[in-house]
């Protein structure tokens, strides 16, 4: 028996230029290479240049998946970015890579889940695709967080970065056998009673202003565990899979310290957890497509591997999502 799934086809990535290292930050504000390290696994992050916006990093992300995919621009007709930085109030910045590819036709719309909006994003994608409205997306994540730092605060400064990553994705026909392609299940959270343990306290119709990043770490932490071993689970249930089949985790890059404590909790294997806050810190939505191009770059994913991804963040939101690539 047939069924419809949304497919893979390319996968792109964006940096910008400028690298921030630990020993920078050293310089800047009272905290050192090894705290940092020590606390999260960062020493090193990307800031967007001056007059670099969230757009533009989601133009060269988007083109670069185009690319990898084999197509162009006018064979999309869907356009979901995940971003918590846009450049503007509105439009959505989605609208802005759209007329920057030259897509004249078909939808864009921004998704505003902070760091779990990629999977929300490709989430979206996926159902939009299933049921026929559109027949190709480009999903992408895209952010500048530098843009909304407080510089002095080294509880949150230290943990972001900015960046850009895109998938194309497809609907295609399949055979409805447990090696098809494409994308076999997702599960979505979220949960207001935790919202001002993460977030900028600044908005348009609360301050005016666009306000800074603020969090209570340990709060964050404490819930986070729980959470994103609980939406995985629930996730590989319900494609009927168990975690010592999945080939590669691809979590939101947040803490290294978190990504260890998931995987300890689900019993998955260690080296196959793609690990990238390494060198991006925290991007927020654009984390796991950076790290998916990453593993694709370097020859880890490949076509047919079974893979998990997984992410959290402020509201709280939290989801997985499991694709045979």
């Amino acid at each position: 028996m047939s069924i419809v799934r949304t497919v893979v086809r390319g996968c792109g990535a964006y940096l910008p230029e400028r690298v921030l290292t630990n020993h920078d930050l050293a310089r800047m504000i009272d905290t050192s290479d090894q705290w940092i390290r020590e606390r999260t696994g960062i020493t090193e992050r990307h800031i967007a240049a001056e007059g670099e916006l969230t757009s533009d990093m989601g133009v060269a992300a988007a083109q670069r998946a185009l690319a990898d995919a084999g197509m162009n621009a006018s064979d999309i007709d869907l356009i979901v970015l995940a971003t918590s930085t846009p450049d503007q109030t509105f439009p959505a910045t989605a609208v802005t890579i759209q007329a920057e590819l030259g897509i004249t036709h078909g939808a864009a719309f921004d998704i505003q889940a902070v760091c779990s909006g990629f999977v929300f994003a490709l989430s979206t994608a996926d159902n939009y695709l299933k049921g026929g409205q559109f027949k190709r997306a480009l999903v992408i994540g895209s952010e500048a967080f530098s843009r909304i730092l407080d510089w002095k605060d080294r509880s949150t400064c230290v943990l972001f970065g900015d960046g850009a990553g895109a998938l194309v994705v497809e609907v295609q026909e399949t055979a409805g056998a447990a090696l098809d392609r494409g994308i076999l299940a997702t599960c979505l959270r979220s949960d207001g009673r935790y919202r001002d343990k993460l977030y900028v306290d600044g908005g348009p119709s609360s301050t005016g202003t666009v306000g800074c990043v603020r969090m209570d770490g340990p709060e964050v932490f404490r819930h986070a565990v729980t959470k994103i071993s609980e939406v995985i689970d629930a996730t590989l249930k319900q494609a009927g899979y168990r975690p010592s089949e999945v080939d590669w985790f691809v979590p939101h890059q947040a803490n290294k310290r978190i990504l260890d404590g998931a995987a300890r909790k689900l019993g998955l294997d260690p080296d196959r957890i793609v690990i990238t806050v390494d060198k991006h810190a925290n991007t927020s939505s654009a984390s796991i497509p950076l790290a998916l191009s990453t593993a694709c770059e370097d020859g880890r994913i490949k076509e047919g591997d079974l893979v998990l991804l997984e992410a959290m963040g402020g509201g709280f939101t939290w989801g997985a999502l499991l694709v045979r690539w």
